[in-house]
């Protein structure tokens, strides 16, 4: 085990398994664990959300009446919250919880409200206020996407020069550029434009709403992360920037990538009790009873010859759905193959894969519904995964899917170019299949790709042995964020010796 001098405070709106409404609050849990793993002390600070189960999870009083300002005039000038703990060990980071009755603990669900700008700025300035408390030290602020990128405006310009943060250095990172607050700053007008550099609107002025906590947080931060290289890459193109192109590029020397990794122990096909029959790319063997089962599962013929093609995930544009939709109709007329579909979202999407399992019954299977265990269960018996978004900062997905075997047909973008590498059968490397224009011809072309490859069961079966051996895990993951940190403490001490340039050179003018 290593040992960092980092100690971390991690700031998510979600985090596993409290609170968890998508890949954020996988990450959220996940990484810290990988940090501490590797001797990096880390504390986690969240919403207490009224769902969570105080006495399942062992939360507990820590501090009460702690008072955050509101920052301005209009009454109330202070929010009164607790503090609340579950507290961690050598594996498991302590988790800080913010209590509130009327942001947090009323709400049924995590986001979804229109005043979510306030209740994320009060979790951002509620992290500092504890921090001003003294009861945690960290070195390093790391906080995740828009919701706490007020945390890192407040720390830079209202707390960084008291004396509990001497010493703290702060990271961003961005898990989707996409989602920048609850107002759509792409069609802002002239009088709504923020340009991330006035203070922070007080908590009940309409202006908190028009302000771009994402832009803040890119802008104010030591150091601005994404979630794979590729992405960090693509933020800077008109194409997938979302309006903050030109200030990622400005700021572009701060700016990294690093890819998203996977618990090992927690997804592992030798261990996992959910999935019928135990196996791994030594036990291969075995992995035949998975898809027999997920054919039962889903009301599918039974046949281990027949390719099974799955989809999990979220049912929007973003990720490619138009682009199955295009094509999945035509390939099961043309090809022997079933289809499984797992995923909650658009309307027009339930509507047409209900429609499709009706129309080629016995060979499509949809579960349109959230399920946290069918997942594995299809990633343990389908044989490609596809996955054609118009743009994907990480693409755990994939990388879960290739744990149990799965082989993945991709768009090469954003975290999906980082993790697959298209098959080459005569030179027996690349771990999927890939293509580069979002165009249906192009998906349609990498997935008879995949089904010709699949016909040559021993060069399929070495594909998915090689697959299974792919190592994207966390450990490495935590280490990159390591480095990261010490740059983010580097890039401090940069910034502060030319602030304190600039000072000097002023007096003697």
């Amino acid at each position: 085990m290593m040992k960092s001098n980092q100690k971390v405070l991690f700031v998510s709106a979600e985090v596993a398994p409290f609170a968890a409404a998508g890949g954020l609050g996988q990450v959220s849990y996940f990484l810290p664990r990988a940090l501490q793993k590797i001797g990096v002390e880390v504390s986690i600070f969240m919403p207490k959300y009224g769902i969570m189960d105080e006495k399942k999870f062992h939360i507990e009083p820590y501090i009460q009446n702690i008072r955050i300002p509101t920052g301005g005039d209009q009454s109330p000038r202070e929010l009164i919250c607790n503090i609340k703990v579950r507290w961690g060990n050598i594996k498991e980071p302590t988790v800080y919880f913010l209590e509130n009755m009327e942001y947090f603990e009323q709400r049924a669900n995590v986001y979804g409200y229109n005043d979510d700008h306030i209740r994320f700025a009060l979790l951002s300035r509620g992290a500092l206020e504890f921090v001003k408390t003294g009861k945690i030290r960290p070195t390093i602020l790391h906080c995740n996407d828009w919701h706490t990128g007020y945390c890192i405006n407040y720390f830079h310009t209202l707390y960084q020069k008291l004396p509990e943060f001497k010493g703290i250095s702060s990271v961003f990172t961005i898990h989707n550029l996409r989602s920048q607050g609850i107002f759509d700053f792409r069609f802002a007008t002239p009088t709504d434009f923020d340009d991330g550099k006035s203070s922070v609107a007080p908590f009940f002025s309409m202006a908190l709403k028009k302000q771009n906590p994402m832009k803040r947080g890119i802008l104010h931060a030591d150091l601005v992360n994404t979630v794979s290289e590729i992405y960090a890459q693509e933020m800077m193109t008109a194409e997938y920037g979302e309006g903050l192109q030109e200030l990622i590029k400005e700021v572009r020397v701060k700016v990294f990538g690093v890819l998203n990794g996977l618990d090992y122990v927690d997804f592992d096909p030798s261990e996992d009790h959910v999935i019928k029959k135990k196996y791994s790319w030594k036990m291969m063997k075995n992995r035949t009873e998975n898809k027999a089962d997920l054919q039962k599962k889903f009301n599918l013929t039974e046949d281990p010859s027949v390719p099974i093609i799955s989809y999990v995930g979220r049912l929007s544009d973003q990720k490619g759905l138009d682009l199955i939709k295009a094509v999945i109709a035509n390939l099961l007329s043309e090809y022997t193959l079933q289809f499984i579909i797992l995923g909650t979202g658009d309307q027009k999407y339930r509507e047409y894969f209900s429609k499709l399992e009706k129309e080629f019954p016995r060979r499509v299977g949809a579960h349109l519904m959230h399920n946290v265990v069918l997942p594995r269960n299809i990633f343990a018996g389908s044989d490609l995964l596809v996955l054609p978004s118009r743009f994907e900062p990480a693409g755990i997905v994939v990388i879960e899917a290739m744990r149990y075997g799965t082989v993945p047909v991709v768009r090469k973008t954003g975290g999906l170019a980082d993790i697959v590498t298209d098959f080459n059968p005569e030179e027996g490397v690349g771990n999927g299949f890939s293509f580069v224009h979002f165009h249906e011809l192009s998906f349609y072309g990498a997935i008879v790709r995949a089904l010709q490859v699949y016909r040559n069961k021993k060069t399929w079966n070495t594909l998915v042995t090689k697959v299974m051996k792919e190592n994207f895990s966390w450990d490495h993951a935590a280490l990159e964020y390591v480095s990261l940190y010490e740059r983010a403490v580097e890039f401090r001490k940069d910034r502060q010796s030319l602030i304190q340039s600039e000072i000097r050179q002023a007096l003697q003018l």
